[in-house]
């Protein structure tokens, strides 16, 4: 976190970069559907690196503006908001190499495809960390100019123990909703996505970050993964086998 708080001018311009980069990758994945649909794997590759990108570029946004928010409710309200646009604007996409895993153990995706979607996940990722780093650069608000992206904030407030066990219990709560809610309609299945992520963050962000999101901690704590590789592979990555365990539940629809 950094110290300081933002005035209404700063938060406004931090809404309206995030909004900018919706509509932007918006439009990518128009031009992308007009060029790439016929070339399934390359359009597939497209459409997840613009998703994990948008997904990535306003977390990174949204990480800073709640961080100088007066009021913590205001950030919680944001995420849930800023979740439900990312559901209806990348409808089609998952942006979450856990959930690749799923589509590649369900048969949807091929080994070939699996490869490519991850990749172009993690590359989303990185990108994302350097396109904040150069608007934050470019200082647009006092609290980008006081950004340091490439320092790690440590977001692991807890034992490494208990952050596993928050990571492994968010990310099984979560998929095993999106499992028992999978014929839900779309429209409705976001908010209650938007509203179970949200409580994720008020529960456990300040411990962990709530992230369940392998692509997602790598572009915000990609620093922290080099000064402390195997903690933030335990806690980020292991976390995800609840991925595998629904495939053998009882009640599981697979």
């Amino acid at each position: 976190m950094w110290p300081g708080s933002m005035d209404t001018n700063d938060a406004l311009i931090s809404l309206l970069v995030m909004a900018g980069i919706i509509l932007l990758v918006g439009a990518c994945r128009q031009l992308a559907y007009r060029g790439l649909r016929r070339t399934t794997n390359w359009f597939n590759f497209t459409q997840e690196l613009t998703a994990t990108f948008q997904i990535c570029t306003c977390t990174h946004e949204l990480c800073l503006l709640g961080s100088l928010l007066p009021h913590p409710q205001v950030a919680l309200w944001l995420t849930y908001i800023f979740t439900v646009l990312h559901g209806w604007t990348l409808a089609g996409s998952v942006g979450n190499p856990a959930s690749s895993i799923q589509q590649f153990y369900k048969g949807q995706l091929g080994v070939h495809a699996w490869c490519l979607q991850t990749s172009a996940q993690f590359a989303a990722a990185v990108l994302a960390h350097l396109c904040m780093k150069l608007i934050w650069m470019l200082g647009f608000t006092s609290g980008h100019s006081r950004a340091l992206p490439d320092l790690c904030s440590n977001p692991i407030q807890t034992t490494i123990s208990n952050a596993f066990g928050l990571e492994f219990l968010f990310s099984f709560l979560l998929h095993l909703t999106l499992l028992q809610f999978q014929a839900m309609s779309p429209t409705m299945k976001v908010h209650l996505v938007a509203l179970l992520i949200t409580s994720f963050v008020y529960a456990g962000g300040h411990l962990t970050g709530a992230v369940f999101n392998p692509a997602l901690a790598f572009s915000l704590h990609g620093s922290c993964f080099i000064d402390q590789f195997w903690n933030y592979l335990v806690v980020y990555y292991t976390t995800q086998t609840p991925i595998l365990i629904c495939f053998f539940l009882p009640f599981s629809n697979y």
